[in-house]
């Protein structure tokens, strides 16, 4: 029985879901046809959730839950440590595209303007680049620290 849930269930739901838009992508259907599709895809949806939201509080899942819990221990400090590393790295790329963005046209203008101002926009464009860098070593630091 305790199969039945864990395997069957789940294919059960997505043929439930997914049965109305095949029958949509049929060719040669009316468009009223279409229409009638799509709704029972929503309302199918909806029903599906409603016996999901019902079925945990049967008990029905406690068997599948406590050898999910046993299996997962420390899951919420790995996955929050994931998290962190993906946001420094991210944060910190997306505060260079608009570091770099700003400071490389105007580094082009001054220097199409006077060669010898080359230098002093490399380190501004630079400066902006440097804040991926410190990302990446903060996301190293997290996962290997």
């Amino acid at each position: 029985m305790k199969y039945l849930f864990v395997f069957g269930l789940p294919l059960i739901v997505v043929a439930a879901i997914m049965l109305p838009l095949i029958l949509n992508l049929k060719k040669g259907r009316k468009p009223s046809s279409r229409k009638h599709a799509i709704i029972a895809n929503i309302a199918s949806f909806f029903g599906v959730m409603a016996i999901m939201t019902v079925l945990p509080l049967t008990g029905a899942f406690a068997e599948v839950a406590d050898a999910a819990n046993t299996a997962a221990s420390g899951g919420l400090a790995e996955g929050l440590k994931y998290i962190g590393a993906a946001l420094s790295t991210g944060l910190g790329t997306i505060g260079t595209g608009i570091a770099v963005g700003g400071a490389a046209p105007a580094a082009i203008g001054a220097v199409s303007e006077n060669d010898k101002s080359f230098s002093k926009a490399l380190i501004f464009v630079a400066l902006g680049e440097g804040v991926a860098i410190y990302g990446l070593l903060i996301s190293i630091l997290i996962l290997f620290g």
